[in-house]
């Protein structure tokens, strides 16, 4: 039945209000809704739906008015794109059919579905793409739609795709929107953490300020942090934080593969788990019970080495997602260098500590302890003079006396400044006749410094020093293991070197054995000299003396 020109002009002015309300419509599928209930009011029609396509061309979202929502949940599943649907997906024009399950195309109806029987159906359609389509069953007061409907509808599908293509627009911006501000909040967060690792090189508050950081931002109840131990196949718990601690501590080592924790460090890669109560790798009850609901678990790694798993259990079902694990595992890689910069801290740390040790140890050694021994010497010498040479005997003790009142107060400065005053503000010269002529008091040996006549002014203290000491230790050697009688101390000078040879004639030793068997005073030497930057040669063997010669260069190490 045509419409007469009022009707039409009446149905016209209707199409063009309801299309201002379109455009007016950003939500898609309030949209969908919309444009199926104008459809349904312009064509008189019992039934409509419309359908929207994805990227692919594919049926995406379908929407219907007419049928109550009871009814729509007994149907099995949306329409799929067959029969009637998927030729209109395939077509540019409308398609007007009196009897739908008279047409070839037609597949039926699934159960529970109403009996419908006259149809229309117009794409929407922008240029050479196709949006979706406009549904419409079953005419009501008349057994087909007309052409005057088909007309209608065909500009309301006009209007629809504009109105879609600015839903889809809105929605694509309001996504990118959404996309930004979390980039902007990933980098914001990636900021904070790296300006906070980089504040300090102390391990434990690098853990804290980690896992504190990645709980805020994942807003998760709980987070840990398990570390390698030194066996490389033991992960320890070293930090939780959060809720339920108690079920957390349950367990707190994991063996590789072992759990959820053992699983991410065999693996090396990130592990979520949505459901924790169906998920047998995860190993602790306690936390199950504790009412969590997922976890994610992190390797903690460098480019070589695996350090430790970081995760994070929350009682949220909202799940984990891959921005999240990629954010994580971002973290996870700076924290991992974070832990490895502070561990290597505390390794110098202790280094210096023990170099420290070691250094007072051989200043006490080659210094104070010997002056000590030399005493001893002088005194057993007293021991022998006592009954023979009583005022002989008695010198000696007086000039023990004095040894042992200035070693003390060489302690003493040891102890205020760490560092021995051997030398006393002497130059290498006169250290040197100082020492000779302390070796001949303590030993009644033989002793003598032949050496140039200036005062070396210009050579470092450190290495005068350094020479100083090793001249010490090898005449304490020559009493205390040679025996020997007699010692001689020659000093020459080079355009580049200062040398040093102390030469005795004791019981000597093995070359051979000597690398094997070096005590403190022959280790001391060497690492005196090597730290000016010189050397030290011991050559030796029995029953025909010991030659130490030492080096220094004249000029200070760049």
């Amino acid at each position: 039945m045509l419409l007469t020109r009022e009707e039409l002009r009446e149905r016209l002015i209707a199409l063009h209000q309801a299309s201002l309300e379109l455009v007016k419509d950003v939500s898609l599928e309030t949209l969908l809704e919309r444009i199926a209930t104008v459809a349904c009011e312009q064509a008189e029609a019992r039934y409509a739906a419309v359908g929207a396509l994805d990227n692919e061309g594919k049926l995406d979202k379908f929407i219907t008015v007419g049928m109550p929502d009871a009814e729509i949940k007994r149907i099995a599943h949306p329409p799929v794109g067959k029969g009637l649907i998927g030729e209109l997906m395939d077509t540019r024009e409308p398609m007007r059919v009196p009897v739908i399950e008279k047409h070839p195309r037609s597949s039926g109806f699934p159960p529970f579905h109403p009996q419908m029987t006259s149809f229309l159906g117009v794409p929407i359609r922008t240029g050479d793409r196709q949006l979706g389509q406009i549904y419409l069953t079953d005419k009501i007061n008349a057994s087909e739609f007309t052409e005057d409907d088909e007309k209608i509808i065909q500009m309301l599908a006009a209007y629809a795709a504009a109105a879609i293509q600015n839903a889809l627009l809105y929605k694509h911006l309001k996504e990118r929107d959404i996309a930004l501000t979390r980039r902007s909040e990933d980098l914001t967060l990636m900021n904070d953490f790296a300006s906070t690792l980089t504040s300090t090189l102390e391990l434990d508050e690098i853990l804290n300020k980690t896992l504190a950081l990645v709980m805020n931002y994942m807003k998760v109840e709980a987070g840990e942090i398990f570390l390698l131990e030194d066996d490389r196949k033991t992960l320890r718990l070293v930090l939780h934080r959060g809720q339920a601690a108690e079920a957390f501590w349950t367990r707190t080592q994991f063996k590789i593969n072992d759990g959820f924790v053992g699983i991410v460090a065999k693996t090396r890669e990130p592990l979520i788990s949505h459901d924790l109560t169906k998920d047998m790798r995860f190993v602790r009850e306690a936390v199950v019970k504790a009412g969590f609901q997922q976890i994610a678990c992190i390797p903690l790694e460098t480019s070589e080495n695996l350090v430790g798993v970081l995760s994070v259990a929350t009682r949220n079902k909202t799940p984990i997602d891959e921005r999240d694990i990629r954010l994580l595992t971002a973290v996870a890689n700076w924290a991992a260098l974070a832990i490895e910069n502070a561990r290597l801290h505390q390794n110098a740390r202790r280094l210096a500590v023990l170099e420290e040790r070691e250094r007072i140890g051989m200043d006490l050694h080659d210094g104070i302890i010997q002056s000590i021994f030399g005493v001893g010497l002088s005194l057993e010498n007293v021991s022998h003079l006592v009954k023979e040479n009583p005022q002989k005997a008695q010198e000696g003790i007086k000039h023990s006396i004095e040894d042992l009142n200035q070693t003390i107060r060489d302690l003493r400065s040891y102890i205020l400044d760490l560092r021995p005053r051997q030398l006393n503000g002497e130059g290498l010269m006169d250290g040197l006749r100082r020492l000779i002529s302390e070796y001949r008091a303590h030993t009644l040996a033989e002793a003598s410094l032949t050496g140039p006549k200036e005062p070396l002014d210009d050579l470092p203290q450190s290495h005068s020093l350094a020479l100083f000491h090793i001249c010490q230790e090898s005449l304490a050697n020559a009493a205390k293991h040679a025996a020997a009688k007699r010692v001689e101390v020659s000093v020459w000078v080079t355009s580049e070197r200062v040398l040093m040879e102390v030469q005795d004639n004791g019981r000597g030793f093995e070359s051979e054995k000597m690398n094997s068997s070096l005590g403190h005073g022959l280790a001391n030497m060497r690492t005196r000299a090597r730290n000016v930057g010189g050397e030290v040669d011991i050559s030796s063997s029995p029953n025909e003396g010991t030659t130490v010669l030492a080096w220094v260069p004249r000029s200070s190490m760049p």
